[in-house]
């Protein structure tokens, strides 16, 4: 399933424990996954590429088995999305006011740029 899918197989157990896939125990241990897991697997990365959460992705698992990228929007999901993309603006926000303080506060600490040298 992680060479299917190009996840490791940690990821692919933490979308198990998340309850997003499902597999079975052969009798050697291993985990086998049915079929339809591949397109799962590749909705949760699309979603989670997107910006998402496990958590918003639970929103989608009534379609997580079709076309997710090309379906048209439910509005749960557009409310996730929505509600996930002013997180990141905030995010962004902050990160944006750190950096300005931090530009701030190197320029009134360094010492004034030496004027360039003349050339003839």
């Amino acid at each position: 399933m992680a060479k299917a899918t190009g996840c490791t197989p940690r990821a692919l157990r933490h979308y198990e424990e998340h309850g997003l896939i499902a597999s079975a125990r052969a009798a050697n241990g291993y985990r086998e996954y049915d079929d339809a897991v591949v397109t799962r697997v590749r909705n949760i990365r699309h979603l989670l590429d997107a910006g998402l959460t496990l958590d918003d992705v639970r929103v989608f698992l009534p379609c997580l088995d079709g076309d997710v990228a090309s379906a048209p929007p439910s509005p749960a999901g557009l409310r996730v999305g929505r509600e996930r993309l002013a997180v990141l603006e905030a995010r962004i926000a902050a990160q944006v006011a750190v950096r300005d303080r931090l530009a701030a506060a190197l320029q009134a600490a360094a010492p004034p740029a030496a004027p360039p040298p003349l050339t003839r």
